[in-house]
């Protein structure tokens, strides 16, 4: 993945808007992302408005970039700048974007006659091929994009459990 800096202006407060185009992200994903995370906390002018600091802009970019290209859940994210922050991390402004020419290419699964007989669920067609299919991909991969990867599928296992559980006793 080809990773890209935003330029954040030179200003001392950013309205919300402002802040949204430099992100990427809507207003009410913002207003979101403030609840969920106690480090994005804007502070308010006299008429309620936010005023976000350039910090602020910051630590936005970075749950985006966690959330949306490092496939990071909430929780995990949280987790994630936690440990940044304890370890004196500066968040990272970057924005990453994917260069066509180093996205591995898709997967297709393929669904047989075989499996149509025999009721097997696309998912776990799914999960059989991928597994082939990666073994063969393995060096079409970049040490990022096989991180990221792990990470997903750790996600996806964690999902799957919770699936699993009954309805009563999921978080």
């Amino acid at each position: 993945m080809v990773q890209e800096t935003v330029r954040i202006p030179e200003k001392l407060f950013f309205k919300i808007g402002e802040v949204c185009e430099l992100v990427g992200v809507q207003a009410h994903v913002l207003r979101y992302w403030e609840s969920e995370f106690s480090t994005l906390s804007p502070q308010k002018n006299k008429s309620g408005q936010r005023s976000y600091r350039r910090r602020d802009v910051e630590i936005a970019l970075r749950i985006k970039q966690l959330l949306y290209n490092e496939m990071f859940t909430i929780a995990g994210a949280k987790k994630k700048l936690q440990v940044e922050q304890r370890e004196g991390n500066k968040p990272k402004p970057v924005v990453a974007v994917e260069s066509a020419a180093l996205a591995p290419p898709p997967v297709k699964v393929p669904v047989t006659e075989r499996s149509r007989s025999r009721n097997v669920s696309a998912p776990m067609l799914f999960e059989t091929h991928i597994e082939t299919e990666l073994d063969g991909l393995k060096a079409e991969f970049s040490g990022d994009q096989r991180e990221a990867l792990k990470v997903l599928a750790s996600h996806l296992l964690e999902l799957r459990e919770m699936l699993k559980s009954p309805p009563g006793t999921r978080v």
